[in-house]
């Protein structure tokens, strides 16, 4: 049996609606629900929360730093769920993940969410955590030369803009981008939503909220 498969099942026994489905609040605490810090979470050498400055207040992020003297490279890390959900609880375990299995200090952001904070508040908010990283990087044992931007799904999305936000605005100079799956296309006519758009958890349906949500405008 394929992961995707057992992913599905598991899904499918939890109970929970679909995302769209819900009020955004019940939706993000079912994300909570379903993908949430496990009781037993992989270690790391050292994981500190604190609050940076961004455009409109402070943003939270959580750093994990391996063991070891560094300085080590840097990956800003951005969470899935639409723009809509998803938390630095969502992600802890894949922040875990890859700071072990890379070797790296994974800063992750905890970025306003849409519907309250539409385009382009999430990705400003990103770019300005990736920033603060790239002046601040020796103080979290990091090397502001080796700074990679990465994400899962919307996640992806906001990496890529952060890339192209830096190369525009000269600022700062990034090393590498860490993309899963993605987002970015907003055309529902592709091959892929024909063919998976339903029966795969993320469907078709469910991709239009999250982008309405988002940009308003879908």
């Amino acid at each position: 049996e394929s992961y995707t498969q057992a992913l599905l099942d598991n899904l499918q026994a939890s109970g929970i609606p679909p995302f769209h489905t819900l009020p955004v609040a019940d939706a993000r605490q079912a994300m909570i629900d379903l993908f949430g810090t496990p009781k037993h979470p992989m270690p790391v050498h050292h994981v500190e929360d604190r609050d940076i400055p961004g455009t409109a207040g402070p943003i939270p992020i959580r750093i994990y730093t391996p063991a070891g003297d560094g300085p080590f490279p840097v990956l800003v890390y951005f969470h899935g769920g639409g723009w809509v959900l998803g938390s630095l609880e969502t992600h802890d375990p894949i922040c875990r993940e890859l700071t072990r299995a890379v070797g790296c200090v994974v800063v992750s952001v905890d970025y306003r969410l849409a519907p309250e904070h539409p385009f382009p508040i999430p990705l400003e908010d990103c770019y300005a955590a990736v920033c603060w990283v790239a002046r601040h990087a020796s103080d979290i044992h990091g090397d502001a030369q080796r700074i990679a931007v990465g994400g899962d799904s919307a996640g992806g999305n906001l990496a890529a803009a952060v890339a192209l936000t830096a190369r525009d605005r000269g600022v700062p100079s990034l090393a590498y981008q860490l993309l899963i799956y993605p987002v970015l296309d907003c055309a529902f006519d592709t091959n892929s939503y024909r063919e998976y758009g339903d029966g795969y958890f993320l469907t078709k349906e469910m991709m239009a909220w999250f982008w309405q949500h988002y940009v308003e405008r879908v």
